[in-house]
């Protein structure tokens, strides 16, 4: 008998597993071994590009051969990045290292929240989605601000020691996804059962119909993303401009905890905010990502560290209502397409901020 309530724990403790590391704050790790701002951009462009080509048939994959299947390839390319970090004394073998890692958020990204979602369509719970999705930001902002709270400790211990600490993290949360039952709401043709690449090129076909008819979703993809790229940059940043506005490094790790508290908060108000008009959602959260990179150029730290706790507050806020809206619209059969290709949006305007903001940051 098919247990909702384990198969969503399940995927909790995946998540859990998922954000927890060592090396959260890995822009002051790069940092702290020499590697200037440009560097450390570029970086995060590689990690983009490899986004950019992965997304999208990483979200097929899951839709042909199976969510739970394409979160163990997630888990394995995680644990293939920290490998390669531990060996990374160039730079060129850090951006390799961004590329599995790109990979590892690549085939998590559409296929837990697809997962998730017609797990509880199955159970007739869709409406619990919205507190799902909300739960899980909550998740990746405590593990996160936990991960970078552990700032000075990765420091003192050396990053070598600090991605091993990494793999075994990544093992256990294979462990957690073991247990986790697939689900197909909407039956039809699977891969095996015919020519992979026509059933390849049928599922991002029929997704880019679905686009087409939907403009409603495409405008909700490309409003997303924009206000989540603005605030993912200044978190980013943040980790090196705050020990150059003066911040003392034994509060770096509480300063970047923080950060992700205003997130968690965003998360939570939102459930408690009466729904309205999209536009209305984007613009008031736009409003406040865009404080907090203003008061990211006061140059005190204090208030820089305010201005980042207001745009994650603001970016996950909209984030809680703009996949639930998604869901709601998407059609099982390409849900992880679908989903996939909201990150491909995310990437492709991130490729392009990331160097800019690498830049922008350096002399501000």
């Amino acid at each position: 008998m098919f247990h909702i309530q384990k198969q969503i724990r399940s995927l909790y403790l995946s998540s859990v597993l998922g954000s927890l590391s060592l090396t959260g704050a890995w822009v002051a790790i790069l940092a702290a071994r020499g590697f200037s701002l440009v560097e450390i951009g570029f970086a995060e462009t590689v990690f983009h590009l490899t986004s950019i080509l992965f997304e999208i048939p990483s979200g097929i994959l899951a839709d042909l051969y199976g969510r739970k299947r394409m979160l163990l390839v997630s888990s394995a390319a995680r644990m293939i990045g920290n490998f390669v970090m531990i060996f990374s004394n160039h730079f060129w073998v850090v951006c390799l290292s961004m590329v599995f890692t790109a990979m590892s958020y690549n085939f998590s990204s559409g296929s837990g929240d697809a997962l998730a979602y017609d797990s509880l369509k199955s159970a007739g719970q869709e409406s619990y989605f919205e507190k799902y999705a909300s739960n899980q930001l909550i998740i990746y902002r405590l593990c996160g601000g936990l991960s970078t709270l552990c700032a000075g400790f990765a420091l003192a211990l050396g990053f070598q020691l600090a991605y091993s600490a990494d793999l075994l993290l990544g093992v256990a949360q294979v462990c957690a996804l073991l247990p986790l039952r697939e689900i197909c709401i909407d039956e039809g043709k699977r891969a095996g059962q015919t020519f992979f690449w026509k059933e390849f090129r049928s599922c991002l076909g029929e997704s880019l119909s679905f686009l087409n008819r939907e403009r409603r979703a495409v405008g909700l993809l490309f409003a997303n993303s924009l206000v989540g790229a603005a605030d993912i940059l200044l978190l980013f940043f943040l980790q090196a401009k705050l020990p150059q506005a003066g911040m003392p490094d034994w509060m770096l790790g509480f300063a970047l905890f923080f950060l992700q508290m205003g997130g968690i908060l965003g998360a939570k108000l939102i459930l408690w905010v009466k729904k309205r008009a999209y536009w209305a959602e984007f613009i008031a959260a736009g409003v406040i990502v865009l404080l907090g990179v203003a008061l990211e150029h006061s140059g005190a730290y204090a208030v820089m560290a305010l201005g980042g706790f207001l745009a994650a507050a603001g970016d996950d806020a909209l984030q809680v209502r703009t996949n639930t809206r998604l869901q709601e619209l998407f059609p099982s059969r390409q849900r992880a397409t679908l989903i996939s290709i909201e990150s491909f949006t995310f990437s492709v305007i991130m490729i392009v901020l990331s160097p800019l903001a690498g830049i922008f940051f350096s002399h501000w």
